[in-house]
């Protein structure tokens, strides 16, 4: 059973982990380190476009935010899935198919990306 004392020291640790999160992906993007599965495996990984969307989204440029990767929204929803441990709403079906179809969105956006690619 969860106390308040351990929920906030969960969430503690889950904001540590996002702040580092965070600083790693303004490293890589700060050094312009390039795509490592890229790279490595010469395709794309289901992310891709993902930090040049959200650079365009902080420049309220969503039309080009959406070419680069048009389920770049869906970030901050699965963060808060996270934060919440999958609990966003009170009811479990919805939660349920909320992030099932975030993640079909993310899968045919993949598919689509593999076969232009």
């Amino acid at each position: 059973m969860f106390t308040i004392k351990n929920r906030i020291k969960n969430l503690r640790i889950k904001l540590i982990v996002t702040v580092a999160a965070a600083a790693g992906i303004a490293l890589c993007y700060i050094f312009d380190v390039p795509c490592i599965i890229l790279n490595v495996f010469g395709f794309p990984c289901i992310s891709c476009g993902m930090t040049r969307a959200w650079l365009a989204a902080l420049k309220l440029d969503f039309s080009a935010a959406f070419t680069f990767h048009p389920m770049f929204w869906a970030i901050p929803i699965l963060y808060l899935y996270v934060l919440f441990d999958a609990k966003l709403f009170k009811n479990k079906i919805i939660n349920w198919t909320v992030f099932g179809l975030i993640a079909a969105g993310f899968l045919i956006n993949y598919i689509f990306v593999l076969v232009i690619y």
